[in-house]
């Protein structure tokens, strides 16, 4: 079974065709970062084959990856929500091909279709609590006295 945060388990199909009609192919190489946490957030992408790794800042140490989206997920939350900054950073971790998308667009589509920006702000409310959820174990794991106790 999909998981709720790809966007084929959690868009309907029209709000699914709707939004891929705007997309744009694009491919990175292994190593190149997508965004930097604390940057404007002016796009997102759906990753087509590839692994994207994200990560966080921790202060003195190297950037401690949270989490490795790969096909049907949603690479960016941060340009739905004010002020449109990355709150972490995006690295391919081998090559990626996605569809990425323009957020000013976006948010424009969802403000003309109440019932479209509904779906979409749901399946990216549904992506933000899981990668919450995902850091916290994660930053558990690495820095808790304990770990996470997750199994």
């Amino acid at each position: 079974m999909a998981s709720v945060t790809t966007v084929g388990a959690a868009l309907p199909a029209e709000h699914r065709e709707r939004l891929m009609r705007i997309a744009r192919e694009v491919s990175f190489d292994e190593g190149t970062r997508l965004f930097e946490e604390g940057r404007r957030a002016d796009r997102f992408w759906i990753v087509r084959t590839g692994t994207v790794a994200l990560d966080v800042h921790v202060p003195g140490r190297r950037p401690a990856v949270i989490e490795s989206l790969g096909h049907g997920e949603l690479v960016g939350w941060s340009w739905h929500f004010e002020p449109h900054v990355w709150q972490s950073g995006a690295e391919a971790m081998s090559p990626v091909r996605a569809y990425e998308f323009d957020a000013v667009t976006v948010r424009a589509m969802c403000a003309e279709d109440p019932e479209f920006g509904r779906a979409v702000a749901v399946w990216v409310g549904q992506v933000l609590a899981h990668r919450l959820n995902a850091a916290r174990i994660r930053l558990l794991d690495l820095y808790g006295p304990y770990g996470s106790g997750s199994p």
